[in-house]
């Protein structure tokens, strides 16, 4: 009872608060209710306590029983919803034991109960996974495997709390379906996994050297492992079964991955049982089993009948651990040393006779006074009684000592009996663990580094190729909206400029017509006036007003082509002018009737006027029509050209966010450049920070010259997005400190860009938008890529220049070499063979004699260049200097160099052996595109400095045309050798059988699958080749300077 109180008040508020006060009218379900609650709360709180010692038994099949009485856990939940499981390692320990037992002989519904507290599970694993030693990291792992159970069984609701089933409630857990079968062994795969997690946990946790199986501590760490062996072995039981079952129905190959980690988890839990079944804790409470020695073979159907399923025994009245040092002090009884007779009183009867009670001699009952030998009597008696009491004592006492020193002996045997256990263990892991680690370096020198390079060389090429076609399709669709934007802005130019026109030929047709019209009026007015003043002046009016409107025919005609308005009037002006001609004609023909004649003539003029005034009227119209629809092609040209300019700055924005989105990008780290490139893109991107400040004040100036801003930003916007992702590579390639300085000033620069643009994209903004920090940014990363660059060979100005003249010498005197041997090997061949392979050599040999022809002129012309490139680019400075200078450019000339010399030499000594017939003429082919891809490699180093229209650099072009056609020449004809030479066998297959034919199909294919996996490892290793080739090749070229520095 102390230990309890004393756990209790260790754990604050221990007992929640769930018990609920009954009032006088409860009935008795409330209070038997309550008493449950109590009970399981004690029991919990017992159970689940900061001491480090085991889980008592007795108080979890309380739990446990509580859980069947009220058919869920709730109760449960709630007890453990208020201990601080996260603030102490040793009790989340012990609730993860407790929870381990309910999961598997607890009600059913404990499992659905438990489901609501997954996500605190959750949170509290990943809380203790943070740490990296003690109770912490096992917590974490013992809550990941009962969340993983929970789910299993959540799943396949089929499979019970403790996975006991039959074969025929296997079967039926897959409903017969193949694909259940499948994806319940993967599920089973990762149970397994999770409890052989456990299993290695706590055994890396323990001090195996001592005997910690018989500690307090020891035993609390290893309680768990016992509900983990149960689980374990009816889930290895399983997963044989399902792999059995699988593989009647699968093909074996599409089952190798279950296989392989069937193979893994065998060995694993094989282990893991041994080390468990020679510990003693385990050997007083469980039968451990063990595994066979080889795991089933699932490719032998018959196999299955050889297997047993493993079966762990628990004894029926197994102690609890707490209670095995427990002794008793009522049964410290010595059963080895008997108990002693009364001899002392046996003696005294046989010298004094019987007791004084029944002594007849004896005169003490009258009265008689006592003689010497009485008192003698009495004083022996005493002294016996003294002497029976003090044998008692000792008695007691050397029981106490024999106990006490058995039980030391017994501690000392247990010690002795765990360290023999101890030191055979170690004996048989050391002698498993050697087979192993055979194993294990034998499979990971075969299959896991040549798996993981190759997958990770897949990644690789399948990451840059998604970058690539990404990068396509960006650069496609910026393109496309920058030839789209140039086609609006020239539609939108040729539209201003037929406005502009419109709108002129209106506004010359508008004065025409307002100054005729003011005429004719004027016209009129005077006519009026000289009619009632005198009638002889009416042949001059007259006279006039045909001239009138001959002018307004004129012009009517005019506004007839110009719209469709005016042709109405000008019909209607026809009219007029016929009524009016006839009405002159009667007034020259009748002067009698001239009164007559001069109203016709005012009416006929009143009438002009009237329609003079509708068609200026409608001219006038005409005219504000042409200027709303001029204002408003001007705002649709305002609109379209500061569209034009916002699409193109939003465009330049997603480029801008695509490369910072790309350089965050996992697989982005593969990508590398180099500083020089970065730097030149800086250059290139301060460039057009210049010319977008110049495009940005014209435009401000004058808003018509839009095309010129949006080719600058859309430039800007590639030139900016291209040295974010070229800076992000770059530090791909350099130390850490510098890699992190490069990165973050080059996402600083993504940032002003995108800042810089937001303020273009606003009309009020533009004005104030400065580029000042975009060019900080810029100059901050063309200096980090300045002094990145690589610093050359360390070599002194006159070695360098030396080497070069050395190696290009070399490199002829290889030429010349190769040339002399060539043409020995010509006249040997003459000499000693004869036939057909006499032809094929000479052809051959002949054709290498050009080849190497054709390099020597190629070396004179790349030296011819040489010369021309360093008089022209010097200077004032040596040639020496110059190639000081220069040092990069002068390394490739001389890797080139050397490059060309040897495959000349190796190219020889194919050709040797091929005329020898000791060698192979892929061989021959091989060397001749090496010495293409070399002389290749000596023409770029020879003309990326040359200039365009230099007449050597003609030649030297000249020249590796005719290296290419002199190799293909070399490689056609050893393609003809090969084929005269090699015989090729006739394929008859006249007399042979059905059978015959099947066999040899299937050794065909058998030869060409060993063919193409052969192949396939050959590719491995030439792209391994090829990558090393690479790291020297960087080496050489100073890379891993610029790494350091």
């Amino acid at each position: 009872m102390d230990r309890v109180k004393s756990s209790m008040q260790q754990v604050p508020n221990a007992i929640p608060k769930v018990i609920r006060r009954t009032t006088g009218g409860a009935n008795s379900l409330e209070l038997e209710k309550e008493n449950f609650e109590r009970g399981q709360a004690v029991s919990i709180n017992k159970a689940i306590n900061t001491q480090e010692v085991a889980v008592k038994e007795k108080h979890a099949r309380t739990c446990i029983l509580g859980t069947h009485h009220e058919k869920g856990a709730h109760t449960f939940w709630a007890s453990v919803n208020r201990l601080p499981l996260s603030s102490n390692a040793v009790l989340c320990w012990k609730f993860c034991h407790v929870f381990h037992k309910l999961l598997r002989d607890g009600h059913p519904n404990v499992i659905k109960d438990s489901m609501r507290n997954k996500a605190d599970l959750t949170d509290m694993s990943r809380m203790w996974g943070h740490l990296s030693e003690g109770y912490g990291k096992l917590c974490s792992i013992y809550l990941k495997l009962l969340i993983t159970k929970m789910e299993f069984h959540i799943k396949n609701p089929r499979f019970p709390g403790n996975l006991q089933m039959s074969n025929r409630q296997l079967d039926e857990a897959g409903e017969n379906d193949v694909n259940n079968f499948f994806q319940l062994t993967v599920e089973m795969f990762d149970y397994l996994e999770c409890e052989l997690n456990l299993f290695l946990g706590v055994f890396s946790s323990l001090d195996m050297s001592r005997s910690v199986s018989v500690t307090a501590a020891g035993q609390c760490r290893l309680a768990p492992l016992i509900q983990v062996i149960l689980d374990s072995s009816h889930l290895y039981d399983y997963t044989v079964k399902l792999l059995f079952k699988l593989h009647s129905c699968l093909p074996a190959d599409t089952l190798q991955g279950h296989r392989d980690r069937f193979q893994e988890q065998f060995k694993k839990l094989k282990s893991l049982f041994y080390r468990s079944s020679n510990l003693q804790y385990f050997k007083r409470l469980i039968q451990i089993p063990q595994l066979p020695e080889n795991p089933p073979n699932f490719l032998r159907a018959s196999a299955l009948s050889e297997h047993i399923s493993p079966v762990v025994v628990i004894p029926a009245e197994s102690s609890s651990p707490e209670s095995e040092h427990l002794v008793e002090t009522d049964d410290l009884v010595d059963t080895d040393v008997p108990v002693p007779p009364p001899v002392l009183e046996t003696k005294f009867d046989d010298l004094f006779g019987t007791s004084a009670a029944i002594d007849p001699f004896n005169f003490s009952q009258n009265g008689v006074r006592k003689d010497d030998k009485d008192r003698l009597i009495d004083q022996l008696t005493r002294e016996i009684q003294a002497l029976k009491d003090e044998l008692d004592s000792f008695r007691l006492e050397s029981g106490r000592l024999c106990q006490a020193l058995r039980g030391r002996v017994n501690e000392l045997e247990a010690e002795l009996a765990e360290q023999s256990h101890l030191r055979l263990q170690a004996e048989g892991e050391s002698e498993f663990l050697k087979v192993e680690l055979d194993d294990l370096r034998r499979v990971r020198e075969d299959t896991e580094k040549e798996q993981r390079s190759l997958t990770e060389i897949e990644k690789k090429a399948q990451a840059n190729e998604q970058r690539y076609t990404k990068l396509k399709e960006k650069y496609s669709m910026l393109v496309q909206s920058h030839a789209d934007l140039l086609r609006k802005n020239a539609e939108v130019t040729r539209q201003m400029t037929v406005a502009r026109a419109a709108q002129d030929e209106v506004e010359a047709v508008r004065r025409e017509m307002q100054e005729k019209v003011k005429a004719a009026q004027e016209v009129a007015d005077r006519q009026e006036r000289n009619q009632l003043e005198q009638f002889q002046e009416l042949q001059r009016e007259l006279a006039s007003s045909r001239t009138e409107l001959d002018s307004l025919k004129t012009t009517v005609a005019s506004s007839q082509q110009s719209s469709e308005l005016l042709s109405t009037q000008l019909v209607t002006l026809e009219s007029e002018k016929v009524e009016l001609v006839q009405s002159l004609s009667k007034v020259e023909t009748e002067l009698a009737v001239r009164g007559e004649e001069l109203e016709r003539v005012q009416s006929s003029l009143a009438t002009e006027r009237e329609s003079g005034v509708k068609t200026a009227e409608a001219l006038q119209n005409q005219l504000n029509e042409k200027e709303s629809r001029e204002q408003a092609l001007e705002s649709q040209l305002v609109a379209a050209r500061w569209s034009s300019l916002q699409g193109a700055v939003e465009e330049a924005e997603k480029i801008i966010q695509d490369s910072l989105t790309q350089i965050e990008d996992p697989a982005h780290i593969s990508c590398t450049s180099s500083a020089d490139y970065l730097a030149s893109r800086c250059q290139a991107s301060l460039d057009c920070m210049d010319r977008l400040q110049s495009a940005r004040e014209a435009f401000l100036a004058d808003n018509t010259g839009v095309s010129e801003l949006v080719r600058v930003v859309t430039q800007c916007g590639h030139l900016v997005g291209d040295t974010i992702v070229q800076g992000s590579a770059t530090s791909h390639m350099v130390p850490v400190e510098q890699a992190d300085a490069l990165s973050e000033s080059v996402k600083a620069c993504g940032a002003e860009a995108l800042a810089l643009l937001s303020q273009m994209k606003q009309q009020s903004s533009l004005s104030a938008a400065d580029n000042g920090k975009l060019r900080a940014a810029l100059e901050a990363i063309l200096a980090t890529a300045e002094k990145l660059r690589p610093r050359g060979l360390e070599l002194q100005q006159g070695e360098l220049g030396d080497l070069v003249e050395q190696e290009m010498a070399a490199t002829s005197a290889a030429v010349e070499s190769a040339a002399a041997r060539i043409e020995e090997m010509l006249n040997n061949s003459r000499a000693v063979d004869t036939g057909v392979k006499m032809e094929v050599n000479e052809r051959i040999l002949a054709s290498c004699t050009e080849l190497m022809q054709a390099i020597k002129q190629l070396v004179l012309s790349s030296k011819n260049l040489q010369k021309d490139i360093v008089e022209s680019g010097r200077g004032a400075a040596s040639m020496k200097e110059f190639y000081a200078k220069n040092s990069r450019w002068t390394e490739g000339l001389i890797s080139a160099s050397k490059a060309v010399g040897w495959g000349a030499t190796v190219m020889v000594d194919a050709a040797d052996l091929v005329v020898q017939g000791k060698g192979k003429f892929e061989e021959l082919m091989v060397c001749s595109h090496e010495i293409a891809a070399s002389t290749a490699q000596l023409v770029a180093a020879s003309k990326v400095k040359a200039d365009k229209d230099s007449a050597n650099l003609q030649r030297l072009q000249k020249a590796s045309r005719g290296v290419t056609q002199a190799t293909a020449a070399v490689v056609a004809s050893t393609k003809s050798g090969k084929s005269q030479i090699e015989e090729k066998d006739t394929m008859d297959f006249s007399s042979m059988t059905l059978i015959q034919i099947k066999r040899q199909e299937m050794d065909a294919q058998v030869l060409v699958l060993e063919l193409e996996t052969r192949l396939q490892k050959e590719r491995e290793r030439l792209g391994e080749l090829r990558k090393k080739h690479y790291e020297l090749a960087g080496v050489a070229e100073g890379w891993d300077e610029q790494q350091e520095g």
